[in-house]
Order: C-alpha cells, then sequence, then structure tokens
C-alpha cells in the first residue's frame, strides 16, 4: 500500500471512530483483481475496535461484536447504533466478547448466542450466553449463560469460539486447548475440542461420549488446538480451521466422535523449534483436509453456496489474520488455490457468505465490516 492510500484510508477510519455511538457507515472500496475477475470491495461500516464475530438478521441489519465487550447493529446504508446490555464478559488476552450466532428462528424469538470469555473460580473459560434482542434493537435482554467450560484454565490464550447452528438445530461450539497442549486429549476437559449442545445448553442424546464415564458428555471431537474458523457446507457437513504452532494450521472435516490429534500430531513446529509430539501421523487420530506452513493464521470460514460467480461454488474461504488475505480452497485433494488481497482484507478475522450471495467479511486492521461482490 502507498503511503498515501494508507494515510487517506487511515485518516478515514480516524473520522469514522470520532463519530461513534452510533457509528456513521463511511464507505470505503477499492477493486480487487480476482481469477473470476475483478471485484468491488465495499466498506459497510467503519470504526470498529478489535471486531470478532458478526451475523445477518432476517431484516437486512447485521450484528457485530467487539472484543472488548460491545454489540453493534448496523443498519447498511445508514449506520450504526450501540445495542445496550450486551452479555457480561471477561477481557483476558485473546478472550472477550467473541462471535455471535443468529439463529434461523431469530424472527420468532429474537434471541441471540454470543460465545465470550467467563471469568471462572481458576481462571477463565469459553462461555456460551443467549439473549433476546428488544423490539427496535437497541438492548439485548434474558441474558441466560447456558453453557461454559469445565473450569481449571488459566491465561488469555485459545479460547477457539465459533459458533455454528446445525441442520437440526444443535450449536456447535469450537474451544481452543487454553494454551495447555495435553488438556486437547483430556475429554475429561472441554479443552481442544469442538462441542455439540442444544439451544438450552443440554446434551443432545445422541453426543458419541453423552453416557460415557468420566467424559465431558458435550464433546463431539477433540485433539483441536485453537479452531477460529467453523462452517457448514452444502450438505450439512461440519468443517473447521485451527490455528497450528509454527506451521500447521488446519483445515478439518469434523466427523462425530473423532480425535484430530493436537498435540500428539501435527504439521509444524513448537515456536522454539523443537518437534511436536509423535510426527504427523498415528492410527487413531484424522489427518486434516489440507494444512498451512508457514501458518497463516485462519479465523472465520465460509462456503460459498449458490453465489453470483459459479467457478467458486462449493469453494471455502477463510480469513488469514497473520498475511491478510482470504484465502480460497477448492479441489480434490483440498488446497489452496487463490489468495484475495488489497487494501481491506487486512487481518481478517471473518468472513460470511452473505443472504446476498456476495462474501462479507471483518477486517481488525481497517476496523471495518467490508462486501465483495462482482465489480
Amino acid at each position: 500500500m502507498s503511503v498515501l492510500r494508507r494515510l487517506t484510508l487511515s485518516l478515514s477510519l480516524m473520522v469514522s471512530w470520532a463519530t461513534l455511538s452510533p457509528v456513521a457507515a463511511q464507505v470505503t472500496s477499492e477493486t480487487i483483481e480476482t481469477s473470476a475477475g475483478a471485484m468491488q470491495v465495499s466498506a459497510v461500516v467503519t470504526g470498529l475496535d478489535e471486531p470478532w464475530g458478526f451475523g445477518f438478521l432476517p431484516d437486512g441489519k447485521i450484528v457485530i461484536t467487539e472484543r472488548d465487550g460491545r454489540v453493534l447493529l448496523v443498519t447498511p446504508g445508514e449506520g450504526s447504533k450501540v445495542v445496550q446490555s450486551p452479555p457480561d464478559v471477561y477481557t483476558d488476552g485473546q478472550g472477550g466478547l467473541l462471535d455471535v450466532l443468529v439463529p434461523r428462528d431469530f424472527a420468532q424469538s429474537r434471541t441471540l448466542f454470543f460465545s465470550h470469555a467467563k471469568r471462572q473460580e481458576r481462571g477463565s473459560g469459553t462461555a456460551v450466553t443467549k439473549a433476546v434482542l428488544s423490539a427496535n434493537g437497541m438492548a439485548l435482554t434474558n441474558h441466560e449463560t447456558i453453557f461454559e467450560i469445565a473450569p481449571g484454565s488459566s491465561g488469555g490464550r485459545h479460547f477457539g469460539s465459533r459458533l455454528v447452528e446445525g441442520r437440526d438445530g444443535t450449536l456447535f461450539v469450537t474451544v481452543g486447548d487454553r494454551g495447555d497442549r495435553p488438556s486437547a486429549q483430556d475429554r475429561r476437559l472441554h479443552n481442544g475440542s469442538v462441542l455439540r449442545i442444544t439451544k438450552t445448553g443440554a446434551v443432545p442424546d445422541d453426543n458419541p461420549f453423552a453416557n460415557t464415564d468420566g467424559v465431558q458428555p458435550e464433546i463431539w471431537s477433540y485433539g483441536h488446538r485453537n479452531p477460529q474458523g467453523a462452517a457448514l457446507d452444502g450438505s450439512g457437513q461440519l468443517w473447521i480451521t485451527e490455528h497450528g504452532a509454527r506451521g500447521g494450521d488446519e483445515v478439518n472435516r469434523i466427523e462425530k466422535g473423532v480425535n484430530y490429534g493436537w498435540p500428539v500430531i501435527a504439521y509444524g513446529r513448537h515456536y522454539s523449534g523443537r518437534s511436536i509430539g509423535e510426527g504427523t501421523a498415528k492410527p487413531g487420530m484424522a489427518q486434516p483436509e489440507t494444512y498451512w506452513d508457514p501458518s497463516i493464521a485462519p479465523s472465520g470460514l465460509a462456503f460459498y453456496i449458490n453465489g453470483p460467480i459459479p467457478a467458486w461454488n462449493n469453494d471455502l474461504f477463510a480469513g488469514s489474520l497473520k498475511f491478510d488475505y482470504i484465502a480460497r480452497l477448492s479441489g480434490e485433494p483440498l488446497r489452496e488455490v487463490e489468495q484475495i488481497n488489497g487494501e481491506s482484507t487486512q487481518r481478517v478475522r471473518d468472513v460470511r457468505q452473505g443472504p446476498d450471495g456476495a462474501i462479507w467479511f471483518l477486517s481488525v486492521g481497517n476496523g471495518a465490516l467490508y462486501r465483495l461482490s462482482p465489480g
């Protein structure tokens, strides 16, 4: 990026920040050349502070979370407002207010689900709270924390924390190992796992360990390091992206009851340069669909389904926090086939396909929500 363009973008964000509460949507734009031709990127809202997740309401509005605990309600083309009474969160390192899920029955229930860090007796852990958005969108009410991981984790790392609604209405929750590597193999803990719960926080009867003594019954899969991307494909199958150490970021197709290996097997090394575990494969432990080395720090994941670009149909799109791009993954075997990058893609935290078929993404570096579509 040129010095002049970086200064112009910075000044735009400074002006937008000054107008917060409500945020004025200052739309900046750029054209990015891709394998499918020129794409127009437009800022829907700017001036965001550590944005983490977003979701689309049926009426076209958008809910955005910021890690320090703020919830915003965005009306594209008009601006945004701060929603009062957000969930009570514990801001601790990488933890705080994290993902938001708009369930399919929102029009009837007006219920939103939030994942966040929660203060616990021996530290903090990933929790899920549901709340009702008032009719005027000004406040959240009827807060209820429906789930929190088994306590005992200290430090501010690896909360995971993506939320996905399954086809059957259950909720998938990703949880990192909380910086305690062996805990990802200890099923007495929720650390390093994908969980499956109902919308009330109960354990579904068909969970793989629902009736297994000494195992947390919410566990759907385990052996994960720090999953920060999760999405369903067109058939309803769950996929995740997760952070490796120095190398070894993974894309995993999540199967019921499966062990994905961390930290016994991994593609990558510790930050010290030492080897991890026993190598890259072991019987009884699943292999990733693909992996990145060097690590890209993947966050956010979306499948492109029936959008306006047929060549991208069923491809995966994942944000890169480290290298400032959106990865497009395709093929069998799955691999990264394209890097979509521009001034707008700085530290991409979340990626979703909108109801309009376009790709929407949150940039932490720019503090903005963007929409990408054919130019």
